[in-house]
């Protein structure tokens, strides 16, 4: 028992004296950052309601597309640990079923546009919505 004791103890003090013998270190300058117009952020400048628009199309179809992935998967893994339970199995089957229709859906919406896109040439990935611009009146 004393010898754990002295082991810990010298465990202990040598853990402190490394801790409190550290040597300073310099550290490298901080980049600055060019927030003015014409900086790395340009871009953000020309931020339009219509850019949001169909950048929250974009958004909700991948995060749709994966969403019935991971379901599909999901499904995969209930039907494998179901093994012989009909109810555990019937409910996989269903889950799997539902993610494939869920997918079929995306995809077949990212067609049509693309398909309108091709014939009309609307594309709502580029959506460019007119705005009213005030004159003068004479």
């Amino acid at each position: 028992m004393k010898k754990i004791n002295k082991l810990i103890t010298g465990l202990i003090l040598s853990t402190g004296v490394y801790f409190v013998s550290a040597t300073n270190v310099f550290a490298q300058n901080q980049p600055t950052i060019n927030l003015k117009p014409g900086g790395q952020f340009a871009a953000l400048e020309n931020i339009s309601f219509s850019s949001l628009v169909s950048g929250g199309i974009r958004l909700i179809l991948v995060v749709a597309a994966l969403l019935f992935f991971f379901m599909l998967v999901i499904g995969g893994i209930q039907w494998i640990v179901a093994g012989g339970d009909k109810t555990g199995a019937e409910n996989a089957r269903k889950r799997i079923q539902n993610a494939l229709v869920g997918l079929a859906i995306v995809f077949a919406a990212w067609a049509i546009v693309t398909l309108i896109n091709t014939l009309f040439g609307v594309n709502i990935f580029q959506l460019s919505i007119p705005s009213f611009q005030g004159g003068q009146s004479n």
